[in-house]
């Protein structure tokens, strides 16, 4: 059964098209940046697009930050919200199940079926940046967020604008990298209060504010280094798609309508991304599905934030034990009539 719900997602023109144009995105930019050697300043624009200039190797991480707010969701919830209710729609579904055929396997095959496009994905996106990257930008001294922290805001949540704890981290991460590297580069910045840690210049801590948010100057990374946050930071998106995958699939045993599925999918998606940036909704920011999803930035600050990656991956692992569950209980039981 998995073996034929792969079939059906390999020969699907869609799979092809979705995979191809998240993957052309992230080089249509590429071009425009090579053509105009024009970058976005550091903390403006997608994470580490401004440094990527100077170090191709960084572009699978740039173009994860391109196509993760709303491409890649909306290419997941396409195909997940697809998988069952696309089915019904055309009548196969019903004929399917007069085979001897449990319809708990058919809803694992299509979870498999849903976790290999979301994989292949995020592989795709970031091999094909890579080579893009490299091609027009050469390899370079690969530089990421290791010593850039800002003291006035920090962490992934500062990049990401997603809640009011970021500015500061339990343990005093933040803290501790801006006493031994940002206390450095504050004294470099005009205006800045070298003597006194709690006099800082008005104008300097803006500026600071400002540009170090989502600066990515700092320690070169060695190659090897810089691939395992690269296959961190994919493993990281793939886990938080899931999500995106369970919500889909969830509705997509509950409607006929593969587009009613997709649809209520991104519905859910884009009120979390504005209950997160609402301070009036900051009790339940924390369980939204789309809380951590730039979390994965972390992984190229060092040393490596593990707490808003590790919230994030226990909270998606909810969500798709959760829809999973609900899915598999709706499905089994579901009078089938189209």
């Amino acid at each position: 059964m998995i073996g034929v719900e792969l079939q059906k997602l390999v020969r699907r023109p869609r799979t092809w098209v979705a995979v191809g144009l998240l993957c052309l995105l992230p080089t249509i930019v590429a071009v425009f940046l090579a053509t105009t050697r024009i970058s976005p300043p550091p903390g403006q624009g997608a994470a580490f697009l401004s440094a990527v200039l100077q170090s191709g190797s960084l572009y699978p991480a740039a173009a994860l930050a391109l196509v993760l707010p709303i491409f890649l969701p909306v290419a997941v919830a396409v195909i997940a919200g697809d998988s069952v209710a696309g089915e019904s729609s055309q009548g196969t579904l019903r004929y399917l199940l007069v085979r001897p055929v449990r319809r708990t396997s058919l809803l694992l095959a299509k979870l498999v079926a849903v976790v290999v496009f979301v994989v292949g994905s995020v592989l795709a996106v970031a091999g094909s940046s890579y080579v893009v990257g490299v091609s027009l930008f050469g390899a370079g001294d690969p530089v990421a967020v290791v010593r850039a922290l800002p003291e006035v805001t920090g962490g992934s949540d500062a990049v990401a604008g997603t809640g009011p704890e970021a500015a500061a981290p339990p343990g005093g991460q933040v803290g501790g990298s801006d006493a031994s590297s940002g206390g450095q580069a504050g004294a470099q910045r005009p205006g800045a209060d070298t003597g006194d840690a709690t006099a800082v210049d008005p104008d300097a801590a803006r500026e600071r504010a400002q540009s170090s948010v989502s600066s990515l100057s700092g320690e070169a990374l060695s190659p090897a280094d810089l691939a395992a946050r690269l296959l961190g930071a994919m493993g990281y998106v793939t886990v938080s798609m899931l999500g995106v995958g369970a919500i889909a699939l969830f509705l997509s045993t509950v409607t006929t309508s593969s587009l009613g599925a997709t649809l209520g999918a991104l519905a859910a998606l884009i009120t979390s991304q504005v209950l997160v940036s609402l301070d009036a909704a900051a009790s339940v920011t924390p369980y939204l599905p789309t809380r951590y999803w730039l979390a994965w930035v972390d992984f190229f600050r060092d040393p490596i934030f593990l707490r808003d990656i590790t919230a994030g991956l226990w909270l998606q692992a909810g969500y798709v034990l959760v829809l999973m569950l609900a899915a598999w209980a709706n499905f089994t039981t579901k009078d089938v009539t189209s």
